[in-house]
């Protein structure tokens, strides 16, 4: 049986104010081509290259997050390779001291391995006519990333998709990158390859095979589609060729096609001709590496644990939360207020309560109606404190689902709080008995001939009647009194 053997080689854009080596603006969205540009990331003669301190703290912070060793000591390389993005004929990057080595990202009980990290300057970017002439924007050239190597451990595309997005998460707690791969600040190669396994999972035969690099994964998307189709081109080789693929290719993925495409032979560290970058000292990275272990803040893994086990979630609602940052602390100042509502009374049955009630009309109602409105977590109109309160009016059953989704929308709306809100628009819980009798008997009176066919026998017209007076109150009545009240009159007269 053959089985598929993945690993990846994922670019981080650093969101420093500047670029890697010089004082230029590392922000290129919307720049004009070419305008964020020195002697210095054009490779002018003569230039001295100057690292700059955030990103090297970005580079040691990512490499604690995922659990690797920091360098005491580390150091720039120069890799040698001539293409027009790269004025300079070299990238100052890492080779054999990068800042970081070993880790892993804990993924669904799997531990996934990290290889290193280390830190380099982009490229500029190309754009490629259709008269065959090529333009090249600067702007990019010498912005800095993070290269993270990973070991081989996925052995699926959905796999290796999953573990860049809880990279992308990482990234994103701990405010080193946004890491959009839409906007190129996450971008991602694929390496593959095939292996003959057994029915008891051990390897028959080569352990790894030649391997294909995939580029132009701009998406996750891409990156689950161009694996998979991968692993059925490289099958079908090993089925007629009777072995896997004979060298490394690098292959780009044709999106449009669906396909990939070969581009070249894939090169060896050799063809690099890393040296020492001459103009940089060594790092030492000890200090800063402690300092920083201290400022670390939780991770995305650690809070959906601690959501699940704290707020008694779900896990897939305590990941749907932790999905984005402001929403996780969004949910977090909500609890707070609850908890303190509850003054001692937290048992695991209210707990469990509350964590439905948040969970269901955070992210399903008011999640939508944001959507709907072109509106996110961050710049909507409700606090924590007055979606709080609403979640309590709910609980209190002083609201139920119909008035509660006017409130929420009123409340979008205005950004008031809710009590204001039912007052506003009087959208109070209808329980008063006798106001409700009346109500009743005004339904009853209006359906005469579903009442003789309830008496006669049809009960399930019951539910018909109890809609009456919810299409009358506005949904503000209280369904269990007024299934009662009707029940009252239906069988008493």
């Amino acid at each position: 049986m053959l089985s598929p053997v993945i690993g990846l080689e994922i670019h981080i854009q650093l969101k420093t104010k500047s670029k890697m080596f010089c004082g230029c603006s590392a922000h290129e969205d919307g720049a004009a081509p070419n305008t964020n540009v020195c002697p210095v990331c054009l490779g002018n003669p003569g230039v001295l290259p100057v690292p700059n301190e955030q990103a090297m703290r970005f580079g040691v912070l990512m490499g604690l997050a995922l659990n690797s060793e920091i360098a005491t000591h580390s150091k720039f390389d120069r890799e040698n390779y001539f293409y027009p993005d790269l004025p300079k004929a070299y990238q100052i990057s890492q080779y054999d001291l990068p800042i970081a080595s070993g880790g892993y990202v804990e993924l669904d009980g799997q531990r996934l391995g990290i290889t290193r990290a280390h830190l380099e300057e982009d490229a500029a970017k190309s754009f490629h006519g259709a008269d065959g002439k090529t333009s090249v924007d600067f702007n990019r050239g010498g912005v800095p990333l993070v290269e993270i190597v990973t070991e081989p451990d996925f052995t699926s595309p959905q796999q290796a998709k999953a573990f860049l997005q809880e990279l992308r998460l990482i990234a994103r707690y701990l405010g080193v990158s946004d890491a959009d791969m839409e906007k190129g600040h996450l971008r991602c190669d694929a390496n593959i390859s095939l292996r003959n396994v057994g029915k008891d999972g051990a390897v028959v035969g080569a352990k790894f095979n030649p391997k294909t690099e995939i580029k132009n994964l701009n998406s996750f998307r891409h990156v689950e589609r161009a694996l998979t189709y991968e692993i059925e081109r490289q099958t079908r080789v090993w089925e007629e060729e009777g072995a896997p693929p004979a060298v490394s290719t690098t292959r780009g993925w044709d999106d449009a096609r669906g396909r990939t495409v070969e581009q070249r032979s894939k090169e060896d560290a050799a063809d690099y001709r890393y040296f020492p970058e001459p103009d940089i000292p060594a790092l030492a990275l000890k200090e800063l590496a402690e300092e920083l272990r201290r400022q670390m803040p939780e991770l995305p893994s650690a809070r959906r644990a601690r959501f699940e086990t704290e707020y008694r979630l779900r896990g897939a609602d305590a990941r749907q939360l932790c999905d984005d940052p402001a929403l996780a602390e969004y949910a977090e100042r909500v609890f707070s207020e609850l908890y303190a509502w509850l003054e001692g009374d937290e048992s695991e049955e209210q707990k469990t309560r509350l964590a439905r009630t948040v969970s269901g009309w955070l992210l399903s109602k008011l999640m939508g109606q944001m959507a709907e409105r072109g509106m996110d977590i961050r710049t909507m109109h409700i606090t924590p404190e007055n979606f709080a309160e609403f979640v309590k009016l709910l609980t209190e059953k002083k609201l139920n689902n119909t008035t509660g989704l006017k409130a929420l929308t009123a409340m979008l709306e205005t950004g008031h709080d809710p009590s204001q809100i039912m007052e506003d628009q009087t959208l109070g819980h209808m329980d008063d008995e006798g106001v409700l009798a009346t109500v009743v008997a005004r339904v009853m009176e209006a359906h005469p001939v579903e009442v003789a066919r309830y008496r006669a026998g049809e009960t399930q017209l019951l539910k018909f009647l109890i809609g009456q007076v919810m299409k009358e109150t506005e949904g503000a009545a209280d369904a269990a009194l007024t299934r009662n009240l009707l029940l009252v009159k239906l069988e008493g007269s």
